[in-house]
């Protein structure tokens, strides 16, 4: 674009009806001598004969003038912009332009409308063809008669499932959904410890098939899974189950439209599935974490896909970010190394000592009866389960209390060899009796629908507490 010329500049289009109400106004400027160019974005009749007037068909000029609502009234002084407004205003209009009598007979407010330039889809290819998209990952082109996503497909992109091509446009509208920079470091995706941007998680939540609102949620869950004590690399490395689990509480799990009731574990919830479907692809694609490579597990889970859900925060039970040290009403997520989902089924419980007893044999099959201080795990308690406990008045501190203390087990039950079974901790652990779980490596979540006498079990990856995996929790923050 040229640079700007002196005098006054208008930048107007035909569909808008501020824009009709002040179209003689721009006649009167012009037949009255004060130079005026006129950019229309939509009919190149828009105010003819009123100076200089141009049909912005490429919107290139509200592009580089940064229009976002037409008519926008700018002052140009030494080629420089000096003032500018936008809709109709009459005492702006009349001091930008010089003209006192501007307008008398026009209403003295009227709101203007949105720029053709920021429409759905327009804004991001105007950034693309005029501006700089600040984005420093390398452009691949394909072949006219390459398939988009079979492209993507072949070039290792995809956890074999089809990703949505991550064009630039479409990583520019998802690095709109955060305030943050497209090269801030987030730090380094293993195996590879390669460096992880923004931008880098934003071309992989485009794949996943996020909206741009979940970037806040898929950043927070990236930065947790670098985080060492979580330790991604050896969930990775091993030949068991686990994948990150991701579990999101607060106001953002609402905002983005998070399911943490009926099927919460399960598909059908676009914001869950791909927030968890991005961090994996991070792993994968920045990281270089693919099966059959650094990826050895020998059977994996369908979680390795995706695992993410939201808690429900719809009782007295203090949220999972509460007891991890979060303010209420803080956004968080929280990564666990976990497996797939064990069922738990008790209907006839009515009480909450019965029905603790129920979840504690189910806890203690957790890799193997016999397995203790190896893998940790997630307890997600359904509302009608819940709901025996909140009437008896129960907290979850309460219920993990009863539950720590039914699984200590003693160790000659639980030695290798004992009652005739192969597996069992060594007979050498020195102590009389042994805990089931790590402290601290019981998580209980409320999450799930009603019209169920269900909970589950998540258990946890073999390698849990200080000599493999820690659960973490991260603030979501814009």
């Amino acid at each position: 674009m040229t640079p700007l010329p002196n005098g006054l500049i208008v930048v107007a289009k035909r569909d808008c009806p501020t824009c009709v109400l002040v179209e003689p106004l721009l006649r009167q400027l012009a037949d009255g001598g004060t130079p005026l160019t006129v950019y229309t974005q939509d009919d190149p009749a828009y105010a003819t004969g009123a100076g200089s007037v141009i049909f912005d068909d490429t919107l290139e000029a509200s592009f580089r003038l940064g229009i976002e609502i037409v008519p926008t009234l700018i002052r140009v002084v030494g080629g420089r912009e000096v003032e500018r407004t936008y809709g109709w205003h009459r005492g702006d209009w009349q001091r930008i332009t010089g003209h006192a009598g501007l307008g008398a007979d026009l209403p003295d407010i009227r709101p203007g409308c949105g720029s053709k330039s920021l429409e759905p889809g327009i804004a991001e290819d105007l950034t693309i063809r005029f501006g700089d998209t600040g984005l420093a990952s390398r452009k691949i082109e394909i072949g006219d008669a390459e398939d988009p996503i079979e492209a993507c497909y072949d070039r290792g992109w995809s956890d074999g499932m089809p990703v949505v091509p991550p064009t630039q446009a479409r990583v520019l509208r998802m690095l709109q959904g955060t305030t943050r920079q497209p090269g801030e470091l987030l730090g380094l995706a293993p195996p590879d410890l390669a460096p992880c941007t923004v931008e880098k998680v934003a071309i992989n939540a485009v794949m996943a098939g996020c909206k741009p609102e979940y970037m806040p949620v898929v950043l927070a869950a990236v930065e947790a899974a670098l985080i060492d004590k979580f330790a991604m690399h050896g969930l990775l490395c091993t030949t068991m189950f686990g994948g990150p689990v991701v579990i999101v509480n607060g106001p953002m799990a609402r905002t983005v439209g998070m399911n943490s009731g009926v099927n919460a574990l399960g598909q059908g919830n676009r914001a869950n599935a791909s927030i968890g479907r991005a961090l994996q692809l991070v792993i994968r694609n920045v990281g270089g974490g693919r099966p059959g490579e650094i990826d050895r597990a020998a059977l994996g889970t369908p979680g390795k896909y995706s695992f993410c859900f939201a808690e429900a925060e719809d009782s007295a039970w203090e949220p999972l970010s509460v007891e991890r040290g979060y303010a209420p009403g803080t956004s968080t997520v929280t990564l666990f190394a976990g497996e797939g989902v064990q069922g738990i089924v008790d209907q006839k419980s009515r009480t909450p000592e019965s029905l603790a007893r129920s979840f504690a044999l189910c806890l203690r099959a957790v890799y193997h009866p016999k397995l203790a201080l190896m893998g940790d795990a997630i307890l997600v308690v359904a509302p009608d389960h819940c709901r025996i406990f909140l009437e008896a008045g129960w907290s979850k501190a309460r219920l993990r209390d009863e539950l720590m203390t039914l699984l200590q087990f003693p160790t000659a039950e639980m030695v290798a060899g004992a009652q005739g079974i192969g597996e069992g901790i060594p007979e050498n652990y020195p102590h009389p009796t042994v805990s089931k779980f790590h402290p601290g490596g019981l998580l209980i979540v409320r999450a799930g629908g009603s019209a169920g006498l269900f909970s589950a079990v998540i258990p946890g990856w073999g390698a849990s507490g200080e000599m493999g995996s820690t659960p973490v929790s991260k603030e979501i923050t814009a």
